[in-house]
């Protein structure tokens, strides 16, 4: 399976050269020759999402805005349609009260920050697996740290396929080794994205950092590549986006029902 996790880059018409309607056809001729099975958008404006479930034809888009009335930026999921089924999805933000749209840490910056929790059936390999989408918060480190132990601990609590094979990915705000990531310590995933090296480039305008991951917990990764299409100084995204090749670690397992 690849997952690909992919900072779309906000479009507000202020990138010259990378704004996103000078973007769209090289996103659109890359994902047709890479084919990935699941894509994790971040930074989804509401045109951008209505143009990704418009042009992507072989895929669903899953996700909402992150306001309190549901608009602004969402954390996307595109899936395959002929490959994978959805049987759950669910945003939640991340606060002290994530089922209060629009909600947020005290700490934290201005935006709202979500995660889209999608379980998804592949059925060509016939197994189920979990995936969250997130985008952590720009400003606070403790608002990271907090954003992210709260989606370990709400998988470890998971009632529905737990124990699945898990992947959480998006931009973390934060590299690998940065002190709010260390939670991670805590809990049995892979980063599977660590020594990646550059991630965010900013168009050359930005100071470049790794910032996006592929985390992973019962898949073991076959390999990872970020892609750097770039033509004359247009870019994907102000991020490469990060591509893992991802199979369950334990696939003869057996699970209840349709996949004994």
């Amino acid at each position: 399976m690849k997952l690909v996790t992919f900072n779309i880059r906000c479009d507000w018409g202020e990138d010259g050269r990378n704004n996103f309607c000078f973007r769209r056809d090289m996103i659109l001729e890359t994902l047709d020759r890479e084919k990935p099975d699941v894509i994790c958008f971040q930074e989804v404006r509401p045109h951008v999402a209505a143009w990704l479930k418009e042009r992507l034809g072989d895929y669903y888009v899953i996700g909402c805005g992150r306001g309190a009335d549901l608009t602004d930026e969402q954390v996307s999921i595109a899936y395959r349609r002929d490959r994978i089924n959805l049987i759950e999805m669910e945003t939640f933000w991340l606060s002290e009260t994530p089922h209060t749209p629009g909600s947020r840490y005290p700490d934290q910056s201005i935006c709202p920050r979500t995660a889209t929790e999608a379980v998804f059936e592949n059925l060509e390999e016939k197994y189920v697996f979990r995936v969250v989408n997130t985008h952590l918060d720009h400003e606070s480190a403790g608002a990271r740290a907090q954003g992210l132990r709260q989606i370990l601990e709400k998988l470890e609590r998971a009632v529905l396929f737990p124990g699945v094979p898990t992947v959480i990915a998006g931009d973390m705000n934060a590299e690998a080794d940065s002190p709010e990531l260390a939670v991670l310590g805590e809990f049995p995933y892979r980063n599977e994205t660590e020594g990646t090296g550059v991630t965010y480039h900013g168009f050359g305008q930005g100071e470049p950092c790794g910032i996006d991951c592929i985390l992973t917990r019962g898949f073991v990764c076959e390999g990872v590549a970020k892609w750097t299409e770039e033509r004359d100084g247009v870019y994907l995204s102000d991020h490469y986006p990060v591509c893992a090749v991802l199979r369950p670690a334990r696939i003869s397992e057996k699970q209840e029902g349709p996949f004994s």
